[in-house]
C-alpha cells in the first residue's frame, strides 16, 4: 500500500519521465491542448522542472512535490509524427490507474485529456495511420478466465468507451500492449488488437520463449495493415 501523503508514487513517475526523455525526449511531442496542435518535443517540456524534479528526488519531500504534480500528467499522450502527411506515426498513452492500493495499482484506464490527445494528432495529420501503444488490456479476451485474477485488472475500465472515440481510425490504426503478456492477435470494433508475449514473464529458464517482430503495409484505399509476424524463438538453458 501506498499512502496518499508518501512521496514512492511521484517518485517512479519522475524516474520514468527522466528514462524516456534520455531514451526519446528529442523525438516525442506531446499535446498542447489549449493550441489544439503537438506542441513541445518532451525534452523541452520537462526543461523548465528539471530543477523541481532534481530537488524532488534528492529528498523526496510530499511538500516538494506539488509542482510537479501535473507534470505527469501532461506528458501523455507522447506522438512521435509521421514523416510525411500521409506517413506512419505513433502514439503512447500512460494506461495506468493513479491509486494508493496494492490492489488496484493494476487497473488500466485512458483519460478523456488523452483521447483529446488521440484527436490532436488525427486532425493535424487526417491521412496518417497510427500505431497506439498502451500497457493494459484494451478489451477482455474471447475465452473463459480459469481463475477471477485473471480478469481483475486486465484490462481497461473504460475500454469499450476508449474504442468507441477510436471510430475515426478504423482502418488507419493499430493498438499494441502488453500487462498479461498473452501470446494473442485480433480486433474488436475494426481495429486491430496486438497483446505482446513475454521472453521473461511465466516462464524458467530452461524453457524456450519467443516474441514477434511486426511488418505493416499500406493497403488497398490506403487501409493500414498488419502482415503476418515474424516469430523469433528464444531458446532456453536445459542447464539452468
Amino acid at each position: 500500500m501506498v499512502l496518499p501523503t508518501s512521496p514512492d508514487r511521484r517518485l517512479r513517475q519522475i524516474r520514468t519521465l527522466s528514462a524516456m526523455n534520455a531514451v526519446q525526449g528529442r523525438r516525442v511531442q506531446v499535446i498542447d491542448p489549449e493550441g489544439g496542435r503537438l506542441g513541445a518535443t518532451l525534452d523541452e517540456s520537462l526543461a523548465s522542472h528539471i530543477a523541481a524534479i532534481k530537488r524532488f528526488a534528492d529528498v523526496a519531500r510530499p511538500q516538494f512535490s506539488t509542482a510537479l504534480s501535473l507534470v505527469w500528467t501532461k506528458s501523455f499522450p507522447m506522438v512521435v509524427p509521421p514523416d510525411r502527411a500521409d506517413g506512419l506515426g505513433i502514439i503512447l498513452l500512460n494506461s495506468k490507474v493513479d491509486t494508493h492500493f496494492s490492489f488496484t495499482n493494476t487497473l488500466g484506464m485512458v483519460s478523456a485529456g488523452q483521447v483529446r490527445g488521440i484527436e490532436i494528432a488525427r486532425e493535424t495529420y487526417p491521412k496518417a495511420c497510427w500505431i497506439i501503444a498502451l500497457h493494459h488490456h484494451i478489451i477482455e479476451y474471447p475465452w473463459a478466465a480459469k481463475a477471477l485474477s485473471e480478469r481483475i485488472g486486465t484490462a481497461l475500465i473504460n475500454g469499450n468507451w476508449f474504442l468507441r472515440s477510436l471510430k475515426p481510425l478504423v482502418g488507419r490504426a493499430i493498438l499494441m500492449h502488453g500487462h498479461r503478456h498473452i501470446d494473442w492477435i485480433g480486433a474488436c470494433a475494426g481495429l486491430p488488437i496486438v497483446s505482446a508475449p513475454s521472453p521473461v514473464m511465466e516462464v524458467t529458464n530452461e524453457k524456450p520463449t519467443a516474441f514477434y517482430i511486426h511488418t505493416l503495409a499500406i493497403g488497398a484505399g490506403g487501409q493500414l495493415e498488419l502482415l503476418p509476424p515474424e516469430r523469433i524463438v528464444v531458446d532456453g538453458d536445459p542447464n539452468d
